[in-house]
Order: C-alpha cells, then structure tokens, then sequence
C-alpha cells in the first residue's frame, strides 16, 4: 500500500473518530484534532514525523478548515438522501475525497478511485456507489 493511501485511511479513520468525540465536529480545537490524530497514527505505528502522518494531518485540518464548504457541496450533490442519514464512515470518506477534489492538484480520477478503494475496506457494501455517484457529480461540476 502506498504512502499516500496510508495517509487518506488514517485521515478517514481519524475523522471518523472525531465523529464519536464530540457532537459537532466544528467545535473540536486543533489540539483535541491533533491528540485523535496522533492516537489513530499510533494505532497502525506511525510516528509524527512520518510523511503519512503529515499527509494525514493536512487533509484532516483542511477538511476541518474547510468543513462548511466541504459539506455544502455533499448536500447539494447527495441527491434523494437526506445529509443526516449518510454513514458517518461514508461521510468522512466522502470529506475527505472532496477536499482533495476542491482544493488540491490531485486528479479527480486517483482522488475517487482512492475514495473508492478505502470505502471497499470499511464501509458497507453499497457504499462504494452511493460515494462514487457524489463524488462524480461534485468532480463534474
């Protein structure tokens, strides 16, 4: 597995985790982000100054930067499903996937197929469609 994969999964899973924490995600302080962070990192023995770890905390502090934006373009673009009913898994799947499609040079074809891949491991069977019709559609756009 790639370096950068790594760095998405443990991105999703901390983002994940911050799901379970705290009732907003929006309330969390970078200190509270980065001690999940470092705790999910820990986990599989990654170390701070690892490059999948800083990969990891760049797209969990921007995702959360971001996160208003980031969530308007998945309700505008979840269609026929209300926001408050999508996985937590998939959504942080799908936060993550549309950060990097918003605000990183990454192409739209390797970020989807990333979201993909990882939602192929951890999420539910139909979640690999329901997170590629939103992402297609937001890469569209």
């Amino acid at each position: 597995m790639g370096m950068r994969r790594k760095g998405r999964e443990v991105a999703i899973q901390t983002l994940y985790s911050i799901e379970f924490r705290d009732n907003d995600i929006r309330l969390l302080t970078e200190t509270g982000v980065l001690t999940i962070l470092e705790e999910v990192a820990a986990d599989k023995e990654i170390l701070p100054d690892n490059p999948i770890y800083e990969f990891a905390s760049d797209i969990v502090c921007s995702v959360l930067l971001h996160i208003d934006p980031i969530d308007e373009k998945i309700k505008v673009h979840s269609i026929n499903w209300s926001f408050d009913r999508i996985a937590k898994l998939d959504l942080s799947v799908i936060r993550a996937a549309v950060y990097e499609l918003i605000y990183t040079e990454t192409a739209p074809a390797i970020i989807m197929n990333e979201a993909i891949e990882i939602a192929k491991k951890y999420c539910s069977e139909s979640s690999g469609k329901f997170i590629n019709g939103v992402l297609n559609a937001i890469a569209k756009e």
